[in-house]
């Protein structure tokens, strides 16, 4: 371009050299654009060419003012030292960070898909049906079914978000605030910070309820509680575990995954494991028909399933649940008014909830059974038994009836009922005075005591078997005997007294005990041993003549069974409660009944006269106080020495039922024999069993007058002169066997 045209150099600006260098560019820009489409620009005066700006120095940073001097001299080892406590933490941080990952990442890949994690138990269920087909009670680890979040009842699922972990559905599997809250607590409450509250959320705890992915495994722990108790140890390292599982929970599965996981694996009492095992065990319902208070109760039950169980406690779960409902309330799960009337409309349980613990019944059931069918099963098992519920509730009510009204109050005595068939089923059991427990001492099956003169009748039965007659006649006498090695021994009667000549039926009805032994010692013990054993009291009996006065011990089961074979005839009896078992998945059984009649012990005569001699005793003699109205019963009361034990054993023509009263430390009973208080407990069980049935007559036969002598019979001398009674006889052949007068 020419010289001094006065036109501007073509050489661009420097961009960013001079302020307002941006604007003349733009200004240029626009007139170009004005000449393409026909604009002219305005003219301008030349400007005068300015001076090239001197290129301009990169401004240098200046470094951080450091204090000089002492100052300095004094803050130099601290600044070196948080360099190095920052170089070091950092790099820690993240190789634990990596840590971390690797280990979060591990178990990720190791969990399972979630149908795989939902019935948890490590052994079977036994599921027991009365006689109508309907549930009483459960043992093992019941599992009701699989739930889901989305299944349950809405209620159930708040409950627990309420109670367990209310941030659930924000947390990422941990809550440092629920965790700190818990230390907190803790050491204000004098224990360790990881003593007591725990602050886990429902990740944590159903990681902890996997057991972080263990399995039960027989050669790695002795026992299911060993593992268990593993499972649940608090540890820090274990805390830290549990940490990293529920981590790795939090990328597999779902919220709701995990809370279902939860809801099936948790432990909520009486047995049941998971939601729905917990609510038909309770309420005999569905879990997703659950009302708010039901719910309420169930999610309470997760703090301490045991302790808080309904079926042991009613009052203090339905305490528990309050507290839950006003905590859905504060979350707004439930409205003011919704709330207040759940707390005003508490659960109840179903009519046979609480019967469902099974009692002393069940927890007999169980110990009859194979343990790989009960205890330790690792399948699903159900077993029909023989119980009767309203004869259940009959014996119970007759037990709590006598002990408030006739009993005095703060009394540690003990009672057991037994109520059964002819044929050895046995329908009822109360084996003490509590009688809605489980798991506890049963004084109807493992309570072994001395019969007293409830053994009499198996003394009568083997001399009635061997040919004698209710009418024979026995003399009451003063009596004694040298028993070798303890000396003389004289019975008594309890009532200090002798009655001279009198029939046997006499003898039984009021008791005597001069006459049952002249009786036992004619017909010899051994027999009389071997009929007691062969209708079922199937213990070590005494040896010495004391033998007729029931100085044996025996269980009330057993009694109970023995009386029932004199009621059927005369043939032993095996008492049974399991009538057929099999597997959930099954339709055979496996098994079929447990016991019934045996072998004839005596003849029907001999059984149906025993009944006829029984009989007496209730109508006028020592069981006047069992007397049921518009029934014929019959039975025999017992008294042991120092009243150490009292019973009352009896039948009518329907039931035979048994009662036995005492201290389980053996202090004597105060003003108690066989035929009070035991003798009032089984009137008023039998009066309840008896409601609504028609009366019937008893088996019995009347004995007919001895007109001849009754031929000889095997181990008992033959009788002479039986119309004038035996009591001589049998004097002379007891002088001739011990040798006294």
């Amino acid at each position: 371009m020419a010289q001094g045209s006065g036109r501007r150099p073509l050489m661009a600006d420097k961009r960013y050299g001079r302020p307002g260098a941006r604007k003349r560019t733009t200004k240029a820009k626009r007139r170009g654009f004005l000449g393409l489409f026909g604009g002219k620009p305005k003219a301008k005066p030349a400007a005068k060419p300015k001076a090239a700006p001197k290129p301009r120095k990169a401004a240098k940073r200046k470094p951080a003012s450091k204090p000089k001097g002492l100052l300095g001299l004094l803050l130099a080892p601290f600044r070196w030292l948080f360099r190095l406590i920052w170089g070091f933490t950092w790099r820690v941080g993240m190789i634990c960070s990596l840590l971390l990952a690797m280990a979060i990442g591990f178990q990720y890949l190791n969990l399972p898909e979630v149908s795989a994690l939902l019935d948890g138990r490590a052994r079977g269920s036994v599921t027991m049906l009365d006689t109508e087909g309907q549930v009483f009670a459960w043992r093992g680890d019941q599992f009701g079914g699989v739930v889901t979040s989305e299944t349950v009842s809405p209620h159930l699922k708040n409950a627990i978000v309420a109670t367990e972990d209310k941030r659930f559905y924000r947390h990422f599997g941990l809550s440092p605030r629920g965790i700190a809250s818990a230390v907190r607590i803790n050491l204000r409450e004098g224990r360790g910070p990881l003593s007591g509250h725990g602050g886990s959320t429902i990740s944590q705890q159903t990681a902890k309820l996997l057991c972080l992915g263990r399995v039960y495994d027989p050669e790695e722990w002795e026992s299911e509680a060993a593992y268990e108790r593993d499972c649940r140890r608090g540890s820090l390292w274990r805390k830290g575990k549990e940490a990293v599982f529920a981590l790795a929970m939090e990328l597999k599965y779902t919220k709701d995954e995990i809370l279902s996981i939860y809801m099936n694996r948790a432990y909520m009492g009486g047995g049941a494991y998971g939601a729905e095992a917990a609510a038909q065990r309770y309420f005999g319902k569905s879990a997703n028909r659950l009302s708010a208070p039901e719910g309420a109760m169930l999610a309470g039950l997760l703090t301490a399933p045991s302790t808080m169980s309904p079926t042991n406690n009613l009052k203090r779960s339905q305490d528990r649940a309050a507290t839950v409902l006003r905590l859905m309330q504060e979350q707004g799960y439930l409205s003011a008014a919704e709330a207040k009337q759940a707390q005003a409309n508490p659960a109840q349980l179903s009519q046979a909830a609480s019967a469902r613990a099974g009692g002393y019944f069940a927890d007999w059931v169980m110990d009859t059974i194979p343990n790989y069918f009960g205890d330790q099963t690792s399948e699903d098992v159900v077993i029909r038994t023989t119980l009767d519920q309203r004869l259940q509730r009959a014996a119970e009510e007759a037990m709590t009836f006598v002990f408030e009204n006739k009993v005095r109050k703060g009394s540690k005595a003990q009672a057991a009922i037994v109520v059964m068939s002819a044929d050895g089923a046995v329908r009822a059991m109360v084996g003490g005075r509590q009688t809605r427990v489980s798991g506890v001492f049963n004084r109807a099956t493992q309570a072994k005591r001395q019969t007293g003169s409830a053994f009499k009748p198996f003394v009568y039965a083997t001399a009635l078997e061997l040919g004698y007659s209710p009418l024979d006649v026995v003399l009451d006498a003063p009596y004694c005997l040298n028993v070798p090695g303890s000396g003389e021994w004289c019975p008594k009667n309890y009532t200090r007294k002798y009655y001279g000549e009198i029939p046997l039926s006499q003898a039984l009805r009021d008791s005597l005990n001069i006459p049952a032994v002249k009786i036992s010692e004619a017909v010899g013990r051994d027999l009389v041993r071997r009929v007691a054993s062969d209708f079922g009291i199937d213990n070590e009996m005494a040896e010495g003549p004391a033998l007729a006065l029931g100085a044996s011990e025996s269980t009330l089961l057993e009694m109970s069974g023995a009386y029932a074979g004199i009621l059927n005839g005369g043939s032993s009896v095996t008492p049974y409660g399991v009538t057929e078992l099999r597997l959930v998945t099954d339709e055979a059984p496996l098994m079929g009944r447990s016991g019934g009649m045996g072998e004839r012990v005596i003849r029907p005569e001999a059984a149906q006269q025993l009944v006829w001699m029984m009989e007496k005793v209730i109508a006028g003699g020592t069981g006047q106080r069992a007397q049921i109205p518009g029934w014929q019963a019959a039975g025999k009361s017992g008294t042991t020495s120092a009243a150490k034990d009292a019973w009352f054993i009896g039948f009518t023509a329907d039931y035979v039922a048994g009662v036995w009263m005492g201290y389980d430390d053996n202090t004597p009973l105060s003003g108690v024999t066989g035929g009070g208080l035991p003798a009032e407990i089984w009137r008023e069980t039998m009066v309840r069993v008896h409601e609504g049935l028609p009366a019937k007559p008893l088996p019995m036969m009347t004995p007919r007058p001895v007109q001849q002598p009754v031929p000889p019979q095997p181990q008992r001398r033959q009788r002479q002169n039986p119309g004038q009674g035996i009591g001589g006889v049998l004097d002379g052949v007891l002088r001739d066997i011990f040798g006294h007068n």
